[in-house]
């Protein structure tokens, strides 16, 4: 478990899962096809904005954390981020229907599964099982920021104002 820091690079073997957007899946009633999201790889070559809360549909991470990401969008694409991501311990099925019932569409923002917070317990950044709440810059396979929140509810140096400062 080695604690991620800006410098370090992201790490090797990282799989998140998802349900890829389709219009076709997209009532939030529409399962779709969970599939493997290979971090690492896809990571490599793009400017990323990683931010992982504790579960989806809770409330400060539908009320204090995702709201931010979604509002300030644009902002974070206006600083050449390609993909803004969030993942949590929940499957991928809880996931997209989160990205759904928050309006998200196509791949704006990625809402994908920590599966057995694998992830996140290799970074040691969990809350019990749970992911922890914590928010990551990667600029071409290098990590930029890296902070995690000390209190559970509390959104500081994991919400999109922070981010946005440190881009």
């Amino acid at each position: 478990m080695t604690e991620l820091k800006a410098g370090d690079s992201f790490p090797e073997g990282v799989v998140f899962s998802y349900v890829p957007y389709t219009e076709e899946n997209g009532s939030i009633t529409a399962c779709g096809i969970p599939q493997n999201y290979n971090a690492s790889k896809e990571f490599a070559n793009k400017k990323v904005v990683l931010f992982a809360v504790p579960g989806a549909f809770t409330p400060g991470c539908s009320a204090r954390h995702l709201p931010g990401f979604i509002d300030h969008l644009s902002e974070l694409k206006a600083k050449g981020v390609d993909v803004v991501a969030v993942i949590a311990f929940n499957d991928a099925w809880v996931m997209s229907a989160w990205g759904k019932a928050n309006n998200v569409k196509g791949d704006d923002i990625l809402f994908m599964s920590d599966p057995d917070t694998k992830f996140s317990k290799s970074i040691g950044w969990t809350m019990g099982e749970r992911t922890g709440r914590y928010a990551l810059v990667i600029d071409h396979g290098k990590v930029t920021y890296a902070e995690k929140e000390t209190s559970g509810g509390e959104v500081t140096v994991s919400g999109a104002d922070a981010v946005l400062a440190k881009l």
